[in-house]
C-alpha cells in the first residue's frame, strides 16, 4: 500500500508536473511532502506539521528514501520554490 501511494504520487508529479502545478495548491504540495516523511516514520516538529501527521508511529528525524520517493519529494520541493510557497 505505501509503495503503491508513493509510486503515483512520484509518477504523478514528475511525468505530469505542469498539470500538478495548475492543480495543486502550496498546502497541498506541503502535504504530499510531508506524507513520504511521515511514510518512513519522520518525527514532524512543527504545529501545523503535528496536526495533520501522528507523531505515535515515528521513529527517526532523518528517514531514508526511496529512489521514487526522493524524486517525488525533489519534484515538490521545486514546484514549491518555483512558487514561493511558505506553508510552515
Amino acid at each position: 500500500m505505501k509503495l503503491t501511494r508513493v509510486a503515483l504520487i512520484a509518477l504523478g508529479l514528475v511525468a505530469a508536473l505542469p498539470g500538478t502545478a495548475m492543480a495543486a495548491s502550496c498546502f497541498d504540495l506541503w502535504y504530499e511532502r510531508n506524507a513520504i516523511y511521515d511514510d518512513n516514520g519522520y518525527c514532524f516538529r512543527t504545529d501545523l506539521a503535528l496536526e495533520y501527521f501522528d507523531n505515535d508511529d515515528c521513529w527517526t528525524r532523518h528517514p531514508i528514501f526511496s529512489r521514487a520517493e526522493q524524486r517525488a519529494i525533489d519534484a515538490i520541493v521545486y514546484e514549491e520554490k518555483r512558487r514561493g510557497c511558505h506553508v510552515n
